[in-house]
């Protein structure tokens, strides 16, 4: 008898069907998202993802089923599409009780398309504004580059509005989408950050120690994809003209992308580059002063790691940032693509330990109180547990 009702438990476990054009070893926001989510739904849910076969897929293994899908051999700035595979993807579909979309490249795109004609239960998580970030990943000159916004935001519209929901992380991506012409029901679940696992450095001499840096230099940080649309041009010029006035300052960059980038950074004495790690927290407990120049973002992931690790953060006004970070209360804001102001306000950071103390520990209780990792978890299986 309790064989039998175990065996029953075990068949109303849910298929649920993952789908992403960015995936692990391919470190980004949506990574860093489903390396953390899927741990907490794999046992509520029998859980499938398609991803793109990246370089070193095969070292990936959460415990779950994933479907690799062949990548073509090309870039588009620093992303790697993956091919467009019908077939497969429409057997896991099938398959599916419920289809979770997290990008609409070839898989997420296929997988709506398939999921419609099935009538399976869709919804998507939206990371980005797709138009915009493609319209980043060009230089300000190209001439495309209005050609691939209007594109992508053209096929942004026409997928989402196939699907039954989409979960957006602020009112801010809420209110882009709506008027992009997107129509879909939307329900706000914020980016949650796991605050006891970002955690604050205990010893900072120790922490730089740690990862090979000099306990008396002034670390200043980014972490992220080294795409265009993080703006490390503008980071770079700033330092370039910090490390000539100011001795003991040192750039770590943490991440992988553009081969330009990684060869400009590379060049630079005071400048050290780490590649991805599938581990920041060493890393930003090691920081003073956290940077991001993003031109486009929605949450920022990386941000509000580094503000749970209580850094004072430096950054642009884009996507929700504006919601949880108030310059001068816990982080400064600079205007994009201003190397000047950025660079004043390292400077200014710099020469008041006591004011990126008060920043940094005014920005760890913001992520504590507004930005919980347990209820985005929480908040995500309630909605799946609706389908």
């Amino acid at each position: 008898m309790g064989r039998k009702i175990l065996q029953s438990t075990i068949k109303q476990k849910k298929k649920l069907l993952i789908a992403t054009d960015s995936f692990l070893p391919r470190w980004d926001g949506i990574a860093r998202f489903l390396a953390e989510m899927i741990p907490k739904l794999k046992n509520e849910y029998d859980i499938t993802v398609l991803a793109p076969a990246f370089k070193g897929h095969e070292n990936i293994d959460f415990g779950i089923r994933i479907i690799w899908i062949k990548a073509f051999n090309f870039k588009i700035s620093d992303y790697q599409p993956a091919k467009f595979d019908n077939k497969k993807i429409s057997e896991e579909v099938n398959q599916a009780d419920i289809v979770w979309i997290q990008t609409i490249g070839p898989i997420g795109a296929t997988a709506i398309k398939q999921a419609k004609k099935a009538k399976k239960p869709l919804l998507a998580y939206n990371h980005s504004i797709e138009w915009e970030l493609a319209s980043e990943s060009f230089s300000q000159i190209d001439p495309i580059k209005f050609i691939v916004e209007l594109a992508i935001w053209v096929m942004a519209r026409r997928y989402y509005n196939k699907c039954d929901l989409l979960l957006v992380p602020s009112k801010q991506v809420e209110n882009t989408l709506n008027r992009a012409g997107i129509k879909t029901p939307k329900k706000i679940v914020k980016m949650g950050i796991d605050s006891k696992k970002f955690m604050p450095s205990q010893n900072k001499e120790k922490s730089k120690k740690d990862v090979g840096l000099n306990k008396e230099d002034t670390i200043i940080g980014f972490c992220g994809r080294l795409g265009r649309e993080k703006d490390l041009v503008t980071l770079y010029r700033a330092f370039n003209q910090i490390q000539h006035e100011h001795e003991k300052v040192k750039l770590v960059i943490i991440g992988e992308g553009i081969s330009k980038y990684k060869k400009m950074f590379n060049e630079k004495e005071n400048i050290i580059m780490t590649g991805a790690k599938n581990n920041v927290i060493p890393y930003l407990q090691a920081m003073d002063i956290f940077v991001l120049p993003s031109i486009t973002e929605t949450s920022s992931l990386a941000t509000m790691e580094a503000m749970s690790c209580e850094l004072a953060v430096i950054t642009t006004k884009v996507g929700s940032i504006p919601e949880y970070l108030v310059d001068k209360q816990n982080g400064l804001f600079f205007p994009k693509r201003n190397s000047y102001v950025l660079r004043k306000k390292i400077e200014l950071l710099m020469k008041n330990p006591q004011m990126r103390k008060k920043l940094g520990e005014e920005a760890r209780e913001t992520i504590e109180l507004n930005y919980s990792w347990e209820k985005t978890v929480q908040e995500i299986k309630q909605v799946l547990n609706q389908f």
